[in-house]
């Protein structure tokens, strides 16, 4: 069973006067949020708000997963002790409240704990934000949020329960036993080559352990772009070709992968490739979200050379040799000056450092094609290049990995599809 945290907290200036309420769903163990919420709710008062917060988080955690187990963090003894059933409720306005909040999920799959004001600000932050949204007559929009930011600057390292605090300590233990491994392969140890395979993350420490860090990953969600004339047919199409633009099918994946972002509302920005179905793809995603789109070279898909537009068939029929080679090492490169595996690796490896050097903490859309999504996967698990072929990878599909800043990367999803259905 999953376990979310939810910090929920609401205001009123005036008490009761204008009123607005902030919730996040965490991850329990890198205090990752995982969704935002907030919302100016007109003249009310602070318990008021405080509880429309609590229904909002949960609610949240109940799109993310309704089987999860909830742990709620509140500033709001009165409403922890309400919920938790040691005092009673008596205010006419706030018994439909708890009601409604019992209602989210089973009781005994929620627990409520009490936690300091200074602990609860990326929650008072986003209410703030709907309230002050109010003020101007406007609703609070999730693509403009920096509540996240705000807290991070405010408490630089956070931990998240016993849970993380367990984890680092274990972590540590685990680094100061484990030597530390370089040039190594899925096949055993071998030395490094010169421009070798890149690093899975910028760091010498083993892969999956290290010194303990608690602050917020740069978190890189990596979406694929929707399908174009040449997606069904399975045919070649990289950075060599005809640079197709998306179909009516692609465009409607892309407005789907669009809204479910959009309800998310963690984006804060998004970085394509130069290519026109990413673009696209991108483009409409930004609509949604009131963002900008940068353009960048390093995530356009691998050039295949001679094969671009052709079915995997009349690749094996016209040039078998050399397809044999490339399935066999990744350093071979298709037909005709196309790119090789490894070649496209260097170049997203570089791409990544780059972009996690001023995205950390963050959450950033990364728009672009099969092999770039798979390669960051791949290097993210260390695993070695011939897992390219062993993994799934939609149109229009949505991954993610979280790189910290200790060096260390976590696959957090694979080939979601989930919104197009």
């Amino acid at each position: 069973m999953r376990e979310f945290v939810v910090e929920a907290d609401g205001g009123s200036r005036g008490n009761p006067g204008p009123a607005g309420y902030g919730a996040v769903v965490l991850d329990p163990v890198s205090g990752e949020p995982l969704a935002e919420t907030a919302e100016y709710i007109g003249v009310a008062t602070n318990n008021v708000a405080e509880y429309k917060g609590l229904v909002a988080g949960l609610k949240a955690a109940y799109a993310l997963d309704p089987e999860a187990a909830i742990r709620v963090r509140m500033d709001s003894k009165l409403v922890v002790e309400q919920m938790s059933g040691r005092w009673k409720i008596k205010h006419p306005d706030m018994k439909p409240l708890a009601a409604e909040a019992a209602r989210v999920f089973p009781p005994g799959r929620v627990t409520y704990e009490w936690i300091p004001r200074e602990r609860n600000k990326h929650a008072d932050r986003l209410a703030n934000e709907a309230m002050d949204a109010g003020k101007k007559g406007k609703q609070w929009e999730p693509s403009r949020s920096m509540a996240a930011l705000d807290a991070r600057d405010a408490e630089a390292v956070r931990v998240v329960g016993d849970a993380a605090a367990g984890a680092a300590k274990a972590r540590a233990a685990l680094a100061a036993a484990t030597p530390v491994r370089t040039g190594l392969s899925a096949a055993g140890p071998q030395p490094a080559p010169a421009q070798a395979e890149p690093a899975p993350v910028a760091t010498a420490t083993a892969p999956g352990w290290g010194p303990p860090d608690m602050g917020l990953p740069a978190t890189f969600v990596l979406l694929r772009h929707g399908e174009t004339v040449l997606t069904p047919e399975k045919r070649f199409s990289g950075s060599g070709g005809s640079d197709p633009v998306l179909s009516a099918v692609g465009r409607r994946q892309a407005d789907a992968a669009a809204a479910a972002l959009a309800a998310r509302g963690t984006i804060q920005e998004i970085i394509s490739s130069p290519l026109r179905r990413c673009r696209e793809t991108a483009d409409a995603v930004a609509a949604k979200l009131g963002l900008d789109v940068i353009l960048e070279e390093g995530l356009r898909e691998a050039d295949f050379g001679a094969w671009e537009g052709l079915t995997y068939a009349e690749v094996r029929e016209r040039y078998p040799d050399d397809l044999d080679a490339w399935l066999a090492s990744p350093k071979a490169a298709p037909t005709g000056g196309g790119e090789s595996f490894a070649t496209v690796a260097r170049r997203v490896a570089a791409t990544r450092d780059k972009l996690l050097a001023r995205c950390q903490g963050r959450t950033v859309l990364l728009v672009t094609h099969v092999t770039p999504v798979k390669t960051l996967v791949r290097l993210a698990l260390g695993a070695p290049p011939e897992s390219l072929f062993r993994m799934e990878l939609s149109p229009a599909s949505m991954s993610a990995v979280a790189y910290y800043a200790d060096g260390n990367a976590s696959l957090r999803l694979l080939n979601d599809t989930s919104h197009l259905r």
